[in-house]
């Protein structure tokens, strides 16, 4: 089983919210529908980055190490290789 680490950007303000989740398809169509408190002010949603990990333990330290970013950080690694974006969700 994958799991993803993720970043959103909101087209409402520009804002980053970073997460994990087994199944970024769903998890996007969640935060588009309000069913997360912390994101339902900014809908809409849109995926901005995407990097799979081999487990639950290394999605969530990844996932702590994001939060801790900067927006000039996340800027530099939504263009970096690491982001797998077009790959996952071409699946």
């Amino acid at each position: 089983m994958a799991f993803y680490v993720y970043i959103i950007q909101s087209a409402k303000d520009e804002s980053f919210y970073k997460g994990f989740t087994e199944n970024p398809i769903s998890r996007l169509i969640q935060h588009n529908n309000g069913e997360s408190k912390y994101t339902s002010l900014k809908i809409p949603w849109r995926f901005v980055y995407l990097e799979e990990v081999s487990s639950k333990k290394c999605a969530l330290i990844r996932e702590k190490v994001l939060k801790k970013y900067s927006h000039s950080q996340i800027y530099q690694l939504i263009g970096s290789l690491k982001n797998e974006i077009s790959k996952i969700l071409d699946r």
